[in-house]
């Protein structure tokens, strides 16, 4: 927004969907088909920008991606070196004509499915193949990052405001702590902690994700206080002191 790009620029010159730039846009990484796209995604688009492409990368993985998947490959690598000494040997010779097929197939469903990520809006036939395949990928990705999050509670709250406006802002960590911010501003905001409280001064021009899923607010332009824990946000109740307040 402030290098005045619009959205069909970046996907023109990337090859990245729109859908796709404005996920990594609103943190909403749960739209993408999984964990290599969002990297790579996010590097593209932040080269395209001017930004630090690694810094970015780093904090998407300390923060969002699924811990313990690279750990556990290594228990099932290979046999002990016993085992090995007691097989017998196979009979070697030129692979066969099935292998061969396999590899011719295997590789023409990978060129399918990255034109259908990467490419742009083109015609029926293309929009339908590629869609077809992403999904076939997408489910996997979906299951293991829903078995990961299910197992990995998070243990602090990543707080995103975007003011679509000139928005006052107030917020601390609890009764009584030290106050983290308090201005009025138009700029992205982001906070990180076990416990989070905000002061909303204009709650229309605002809006605000927890760990990168929106939070529902009013959409009036009123006054609100809102408390963010790991696991759950709620409205601050009435009578209870919010911060600056």
């Amino acid at each position: 927004m402030r290098q005045k790009i619009d959205i069909a620029e970046v996907e023109s010159a990337t090859k990245i969907r729109a859908k796709y730039l404005r996920a990594l846009e609103n943190e909403e990484f749960s739209l993408l088909p999984g964990n290599t796209f969002v990297k790579t995604f996010l590097r593209t688009y932040a080269e395209y920008l001017g930004l630090d492409s690694q810094l970015l990368v780093e904090e998407y993985r300390v923060d969002y991606e699924p811990r313990g998947e690279t750990d556990l490959q290594p228990m099932v690598s290979r046999p002990s070196r016993r085992a090995e000494r007691r097989r017998p040997p196979g009979p070697r010779g030129p692979p066969g004509p099935g292998t061969a097929v396999l590899v011719v197939i295997v590789a023409v469903l990978a060129i399918f499915v990255v034109l259908g990520l990467t490419g742009g809006n083109g015609g029926g036939g293309g929009e339908k193949g590629s869609s077809t395949t992403t999904q076939a990928t997408k489910k996997p990705s979906n299951k293991a990052k829903h078995k990961h999050a299910a197992n990995l509670k998070p243990h602090s709250v990543r707080l995103r405001i975007v003011p679509t406006g000139l928005t006052y802002l107030c917020v601390d960590r609890g009764v009584g702590t030290p106050i983290l911010f308090n201005n009025t501003t138009s700029s992205p905001q982001t906070f990180k902690g076990k416990r989070l409280r905000v002061n909303i001064g204009n709650a229309a021009n605002a809006r605000v994700f927890a760990n990168g899923k929106k939070v529902k607010i009013t959409t009036q332009a009123v006054t609100i206080g809102y408390e963010f824990t790991p696991t759950r946000s709620k409205p601050l109740p009435a009578g209870q002191r919010r911060p600056c307040a």
